[in-house]
């Protein structure tokens, strides 16, 4: 009988392994960072060329490895981590698998070097695809810089499916701002082709997050404290007013271990239930501490998820926690810090020029009613006077009474309705004949402003609005990727934005449809939808989405009074529309009710 089963090439197997460790660039900058932190290290550095994909440099200053432990270190399921299987039941160190390295040398030009300080001399390993090439001494600083370069050089239909520089270093950025919240106590640095992306000092967790999430954000995070029996949770959680389109300003960690784990988030959106808009989630910084034998860590290689031995009592804990701090609204009493205070945004901004543009127009009505001269006043005395005062002064002139125009009738199907009114300041309420057509104001607002982009996108670009007074933005460094790798795209759809340092971006122009509705956070909505998009050709797929984004923000949301007026220009805009039966979305527009249902309901029939 022929043999059909063999055992696979080492070589092979670790190729294979690789393919659950090493997703990207990224998650060898997770790994590697991982056993820095095992290892003691208080200074960790990343340096990354072309996203991480041409080469990874990690040094820190962490105890070392002798020669032959840097050689073992390089054997599948070698650790200095766990001994036993009951080691398994109370795992503290972040890694303990024994398979990072060697999958990473597998599909990559690596080489390692490493010194303990009680040794003069350090060793540096070259392997290349899996085979030590060269093992000497070699001159270093007490700890480890491992370089891995070309990785899936060997692995080409691996290779293919990495996204561009840009995008890869966004994902290696937020990598390492996970790692630096979990360990404030840390330095972290990383730079990407010679550019500083990330310089973060020795802190506390408040000082790490105003650095991570901006400072700006951080000012709107509030403190959670809460023991309850063997689950002990703390850190930073925010406000309603500092909110996300997507879960990546949720930092959860299992006993400082970074997870997503789908009952923890469960129990944190359960929490702000009732506080946040539904689709919108909010930015915080979670730890949970609890017994190691109570939590498994050994569910998948990533170590992203985790498994709970009483979930339920983890899962109250964390929703009861958050809601004791959201009960008490502490957003309505905090104020922010002092010194921030003389850093006006663009609105507030406006607003005091506004009032100082009314107290300038009252000011020279006083001034005109003086004729005498300088000689004669004497000392002058100047007088404060309120804004109030002034602006009570300044009034247009009330114009005079003008009739309406009479409005043509249209002979399209919405302008031929005979409007009845509205219904709870949300739906419009017409007569056809014997039939009641009730209207969605929202969808078909937001059919008509679909229909408008649509043709100036089509015509060669969306109209924009210069904003008097640009804004900043924070994002994440994934956020700030696509940005910069759709910059003219986003152009195209109306918004200008230019680097401003950091993560943070300035806005010089939004859509003008969107302009009095929110634009930065239909900016942040925009930016979501675009990380995954690996190259600006497939921006135009997903264009008509977008277009339907801001079309939905542009337009009227939730309960609004409309006038007559109002209600009329929206239904003749609605005649003037394709496909004027269903929003951009595919909801009604309207609905019809006839003569004879309604009798039907009433038992006239």
């Amino acid at each position: 009988m022929s043999q059909c089963i063999r055992i696979l090439p080492e070589t092979l197997t670790n190729k294979i392994a690789a393919g659950e460790v090493v997703e990207r660039p990224a998650s060898v900058i997770k790994e590697l960072i991982e056993n820095s932190l095992d290892a003691g290290a208080t200074d960790v550095v990343v340096e990354i060329t072309a996203g991480g994909r041409r080469r990874i440099c990690i040094i820190d200053n962490g105890r070392g490895m002798s020669r032959e432990d840097a050689l073992l270190s390089l054997e599948r399921h070698a650790t200095s981590k766990i001994r036993t299987d009951c080691d398994l039941d109370k795992i503290t160190t972040l890694g303990f698998r024994g398979e990072a390295l060697p999958s990473i040398a597998s599909v990559s030009r690596f080489t390692l070097a490493t010194r303990e300080a009680a040794f003069p001399e350090g060793v540096e390993i070259i392997v290349e695809g899996g085979r030590v090439r060269d093992v000497r001494a070699c001159g270093m600083p007490p700890g480890t810089a491992i370089s891995v370069e070309h990785i899936f050089f060997n692995l080409p239909a691996r290779l293919k499916f990495l996204k561009s520089a840009e995008t890869e270093a966004g994902h290696a950025a937020d990598v390492i701002a996970r790692m630096a919240v979990s360990r404030p106590d840390v330095a972290f640095s990383c730079v990407s082709d010679e550019r500083e992306l990330i310089k973060l000092q020795r802190s506390d967790l408040q000082h790490r997050l105003a650095q991570v999430v901006g400072r700006d954000s951080s000012r709107y995070m509030y403190s959670v404290r809460s023991v309850t029996d063997n689950v002990t949770i703390s850190g930073f959680i925010s406000g309603p007013s500092l909110v996300r389109s997507g879960t990546q300003g949720i930092y959860t960690y299992i006993n400082g271990r970074f997870i997503r784990d789908k009952v923890v988030q469960h129990a944190v959106m359960q929490a702000y239930r009732g506080v946040i808009d539904r689709g919108r989630y909010p930015v915080l910084a979670l730890f949970i501490e609890l017994p190691p034998g109570e939590v498994d860590v050994n569910v998948h290689p990533t170590k992203h998820e985790v498994r709970f031995r009483r979930q339920t009592p983890v899962h109250d804990a964390i929703q009861s926690a958050l809601e004791g701090v959201l009960r008490s609204s502490p957003w309505l009493t905090s104020q922010p810090p002092a010194q921030t205070a003389v850093v006006a945004t663009g609105h507030a901004l406006r607003e005091r020029i506004a009032a100082a543009a009314q107290a300038s127009l009252a000011l020279p009505h006083r001034a005109r009613n003086f004729t005498g001269s300088l000689q004669d006043a004497g000392p002058t005395e100047i007088v404060p006077h309120p804004v109030q005062e002034y602006a009570a002064i300044v009034s247009e002139p009330t114009p005079p009474f003008q009739q309406e125009p009479v409005q043509h009738v249209s002979s399209g199907f919405f302008s031929s309705l005979a409007l009845i009114g509205q219904f709870h300041s949300e739906y419009i309420l017409c007569q056809s004949d014997t039939d009641l057509v009730i209207i969605d104001q929202h969808a078909a607002s937001e059919r008509v402003a679909y229909q408008l982009l649509k043709e100036q996108s089509i015509a060669g670009g969306i109209e924009s609005q210069c904003l008097l007074f640009s804004e900043t933005v924070e994002l994440s460094f994934s956020e700030v990727a696509a940005a910069t790798r759709f910059s003219a795209d986003l152009a195209a759809i109306g918004f200008e934005l230019e680097p401003f340092g950091g993560t943070t971006l300035m806005v010089s122009a939004v859509p003008r449809l969107a302009a009095d509705s929110e634009p930065l956070l239909l900016l942040r909505d925009i930016l979501a939808d675009l990380e995954h998009l690996g190259t600006t050709a497939a921006f135009s797929d997903v264009l008509e989405n977008l277009l339907s984004r801001i079309a939905c923000h542009a337009v009227i949301r939730g309960t609004h009074a409309l006038e007559r007026r109002q209600i009329r220009e929206l239904l003749e805009s609605m005649d003037r529309t394709d496909f004027a039966a269903s929003c951009p979305h595919g909801r009604p527009v309207s609905h019809t009710i006839t003569l004879a249902e309604l009798q039907k309901i009433f038992k006239r029939t």
